[in-house]
């Protein structure tokens, strides 16, 4: 069972030498806040909160919250499939190229094709199955961008992209950051002007985990400007990585405590996810296109809400919405999720069991994949008066007393 966040809080204070008041001096976190973490009064903090006990640890975000889901830290070396992702990110240095090896070298449509299938299962939280797939998927890329150069290298930067974001899945950042490197250079040679742009949003996540949140908010904002400059937000294709980009940058504000600037750019986002709408349809798969509409950028808000603290507000902006139908259901999750935790705040337990029954009806898979279920569970199950339904979903998620 993974460690709670109380103890591994109190176990990385203790390694730094700092009493709970040298920590919350070092955060800037309240001294009451910590102490209801180590003593599990609270089963779950703010992301802003956790970002700022990270720094006065030392330690990135990752090592406070531990692996994600599904990825249990055991001590043994990886498991044959991510070694194979890992060979295929890093091949072996000063091995000769491989040449095609008679088998048909795929179409830069046929590639695409497959591509975009891969990020459809990554977005259904198809995690093993990715992982067995992927690197078959780079070994294409890498045969058709030999044999077809933009188009491939074009392809293969997609590619590489998605194995950076699975990496960022299942904690492996500095894999994820090899793996977007080697996207960018691929993008870079690939002749689409949007494709680097893309994978700076990808690389800004990867930033945002590793608590490297001016970088996170620096390379957005650049490649948002740059798409500015070189007038390539006039269509929809360009709109939708623009406002990918401004969502990522206002949430680096936000948890760098810039609630009113992350505002400001989430409005802006709004703003141009309506005009969006009022746009003749992007060209080519929008599976490979950033995730960017009224409904992205409505559900990004919510989420900043509740993580600094504005329960109402975040009800305000969750109601009556109505999803687009290429709204991922890793995006609805984050909805049902952040409804559920403003309504616990609120002291409404009925409202947040009835958001946690939807997601578990909509996204079984993904309610499993997030550390927020647990700890939004956790709480409610603290509650002298326990909701009906409350018990099994605890059950569904491992959650005990």
């Amino acid at each position: 069972m993974s460690e709670h966040l109380g103890d591994k809080l109190s176990r990385l204070r203790r390694l730094s030498n700092l009493t709970q008041e040298e920590l919350a001096e070092k955060s800037g976190v309240s001294v009451d806040v910590v102490r209801k973490l180590e003593q599990k009064r609270k089963a779950s903090a703010r992301l802003p909160t956790l970002h700022a006990l990270a720094s006065g640890l030392g330690v990135e975000l990752t090592t406070l919250l531990g692996d994600p889901p599904g990825v249990p830290s055991t001590g043994e070396a990886d498991p044959p499939q991510l070694a194979a992702v890992r060979r295929a990110i890093h091949p072996l240095m000063f091995a000769p190229v491989q040449e095609p090896d008679g088998a048909e070298v795929l179409t830069p449509s046929l590639l695409r094709a497959e591509i975009a299938d891969a990020w459809t299962m990554y977005h259904s939280a198809e995690f093993p199955q990715l992982l067995n797939l992927l690197p078959g998927i780079l070994a294409d890329a890498r045969v058709t961008a030999s044999q077809e150069h933009h188009e491939g290298q074009a392809a293969l930067g997609k590619a590489f992209q998605l194995a950076g974001h699975l990496s960022i899945r299942l904690g492996k950042l500095d894999l994820a950051l090899a793996a977007l490197e080697r996207a960018i250079a691929a993008a870079e040679v690939s002749g689409d002007p949007l494709l680097v742009p893309m994978i700076c949003n990808s690389l800004a996540w990867a930033y945002q985990r590793s608590n490297r949140l001016d970088d996170a908010k620096s390379i957005a904002l650049y490649a948002a400007d740059g798409l500015e400059r070189d007038g390539l937000t006039d269509d929809a294709s360009g709109l939708r990585v623009w406002g990918g980009l401004t969502m990522s940058a206002a949430t680096s504000y936000a948890r760098l405590n810039e609630y009113d600037d992350a505002d400001r750019m989430m409005r802006a986002a709004e703003e141009a996810a309506a005009r969006l709408t009022k746009m003749p349809p992007a060209d080519g798969d929008g599976r490979l296109l950033s995730v960017f509409s009224k409904s992205s950028v409505r559900i990004e808000r919510v989420r900043l809400a509740v993580q600094h603290e504005r329960p109402e507000e975040a009800l305000r902006l969750a109601k009556g919405m109505r999803l687009s139908k290429d709204t991922p259901v890793s995006w609805r999750t984050w909805l049902l999720l952040d409804v559920a935790r403003a309504h616990t705040d609120l002291g409404d337990a009925e409202g947040a069991v009835k958001a946690l029954e939807s997601l578990r009806r909509v996204a079984p898979t993904w309610m499993r994949h997030h550390t927020l279920a647990v700890a939004v569970v956790s709480d409610l199950m603290a509650l002298q008066n326990r909701p009906p339904g409350l018990r099994s979903i605890a059950e569904f998620l491992g959650v005990t007393n």
